[in-house]
């Protein structure tokens, strides 16, 4: 703690003297999962905390872990999984970091129980914007912050720097008994994906995929310490030979008849059943981070771009090293490419999924498109929520009466190409904006975001809280949220200009990726199956407490 303390007080010292010379800064993390543009924080002065990367001690009598902000995903569940806990929601890019998934908005397959990932924080210090040092928590009222820790979540670093966190955390197991259910419609899919977060079916985790309208997959995941009676069959997502995880669950579904009822519960390791299911058994932390290989299905755009580089299963094996999400957002930034591929997370509610696919599927022809339920907290908040007040010419047939600010909501992920004109790539993510509003919900602001500010504002609501909470903790001279998520739609530069031809943006993105070192870090990474993995370790720690 002696080395956070010193560390803490050099940021609290930079900060205080941007401070008094009325100078605005941004966070230097050290890297990033955001798409906005790199070059819009050009010029700006930095506040460096990159070296605030450390597990500080993990209590497993109390569930509690105090944390650094930028501690990366693999490195928090490699240190809890020894323990055998992990944080309840875990984002499923390995180098996003515990810093990051709480000043942005961090939802996966488990938050349909847990929420967003700050809603498992306990309390974070933050370093106010006049060099103060404070410790905030969500309840406890005045004396302990709760209004600044409510206001910080989601919010940006614009009302401070978080410098720890105090993570919640639960009890691990070595596997998850994960379930493909195969859907043949839109409507089938979000209504399974619905009935899976019930709270009688037992599931921890939920997600799904959609191909096309009529291929789905709805898989839901259960805890357990019981593996597979042949060992040799647990499925594993990290090794250079092994599938990529929605490959895998596009080929295990595709000739599988429609999903009509949960499966049996089985021991076998991979069953195909009447009622359109395939059931497996994976290794926890291969789980959580299975769909780092490859970013989900964004990778194969690297194939695109580089043609007539095949995308087989050769070269996904010998470019592994460069397919990984660290590498492949550092890539992104440095090709520029992210001017015209399209990166949108929606969260809608149910009942406006299905329009919103249709509406994407009409418009934009991208596939697959990603399905998240979600527990979601009342506003006024920047994470992604449902908007109350629709006018009676927006009510979306079906639509439970009542179903307003809280409860849960659906993320649809938009990922795939877009437009190679400026404008129109422009307009297409506007429209996308507009027809989110249209159904009731709001997007995630790591991504593009176009909104004039009297539309930002109408969709995250609370400007008058949250002004009165910058002006209460100082934070009048820092950028506003609107300030940092806005992209410009004025002339890029003669730099983005030059990484638009052809293959010249490409290359300088891979010397990016190199450069960082990135590339690498997937190598050494403990969480993997294997010898002397995380997971084995987690398993024997459990043997060796029941003996």
């Amino acid at each position: 703690m002696e080395r956070h303390r010193k560390a803490v007080g050099l940021v609290s010292a930079t900060v205080r003297s941007l401070f008094e010379r009325g100078e605005p800064y941004r966070i230097g993390h050290g890297s990033t999962n955001s798409t906005r543009p790199p070059h819009q924080k050009a010029g700006a002065r930095v506040v460096d905390i990159s070296r605030l990367r450390h597990v500080l001690s993990i209590d497993a009598a109390a569930r509690t872990a105090l944390v650094e902000p930028n501690v990366p995903m693999d490195r928090l569940v490699e240190e809890t999984m020894r323990r055998g806990l992990v944080p309840p929601v875990v984002m499923e890019f390995p180098g996003i970091t515990a810093g990051g998934g709480f000043a942005g908005t961090a939802g996966e397959s488990s938050s349909f129980r847990h929420g967003y990932f700050d809603e498992g924080v306990a309390g974070v210090e933050m370093v106010l914007p006049d060099g103060e040092v404070v410790f905030a928590r969500p309840d406890g009222g005045e004396e302990h912050h709760a209004d600044l820790f409510r206001g910080a979540a989601g919010a940006l670093g614009t009302l401070g720097v978080t410098t720890l966190l105090e993570l919640r955390l639960v009890e691990a197991r070595e596997f998850v008994r994960t379930t493909y259910r195969r859907t043949s419609s839109v409507a089938e899919a979000v209504r399974v994906v619905r009935e899976e977060c019930a709270d009688g079916k037992g599931n921890d985790y939920v997600d799904g995929i959609l191909f096309s309208k009529d291929h789905g997959v709805v898989i839901t995941g259960k805890l357990t310490d019981d593996g597979p009676e042949d060992p040799k069959s647990v499925r594993t997502f990290s090794h250079p030979w092994d599938p990529w995880f929605y490959m895998h669950a596009r080929e295990l579904t595709e000739g599988l008849p429609s999903c009509v009822s949960s499966a049996s519960e089985s021991s076998t390791t991979t069953q195909t059943a009447s009622d359109g299911t395939v059931t497996e058994y994976i290794p926890l932390a291969e789980y959580l981070f299975r769909y780092d290989r490859g970013g989900f299905w964004v990778g194969q755009a690297a194939f695109d771009y580089f043609r007539p580089v095949p995308f087989n299963r050769f070269f996904r094996w010998y470019l592994d090293d460069f397919l990984h999400t660290r590498t492949l957002y550092r890539a992104l930034h440095g090709s520029g490419e992210s001017a015209r591929f399209v990166v949108q997370d929606v969260g809608l509610p149910y009942a406006a999924a299905e329009p919103f696919v249709d509406y994407v599927a009409d418009n934009l022809k991208i596939w697959p498109l990603w399905l998240c339920p979600l527990k979601t907290p009342k506003g006024p908040t920047f994470h992604p929520h449902l908007r109350a007040g629709k006018s009676s010419s927006q009510q979306i047939p079906g639509e439970e009466k009542g179903e307003g600010e809280a409860g849960q909501m659906l993320n649809v992920g938009v990922w795939g190409w877009g437009p190679q004109s400026r404008d129109e790539f422009v307009e297409v993510n506007r429209a996308l904006e507009r027809r989110v509003a249209e159904l009731g919900g709001t997007k995630w602001l790591y991504a593009h975001t176009y909104y004039s500010e009297p539309e930002f504002w109408d969709a995250y609501g609370g400007r008058a809280a949250y002004e009165a909470l910058r002006a209460k903790y100082k934070a009048t001279s820092l950028p506003s949220v609107y300030d940092k998520v806005r992209v410009g739609t004025d002339d890029v530069g003669w730099k983005l200009r030059l990484k638009s031809l052809w293959p010249v943006g490409g290359l300088w993105g891979i010397w990016k990726a190199i450069k960082s070192g990135d590339f690498l870090l997937h190598r050494a990474a403990a969480w993997k199956w294997g010898g002397g993995d995380a997971g084995v370790r987690m398993g024997e720690e459990r043997k060796e407490k029941a003996a």
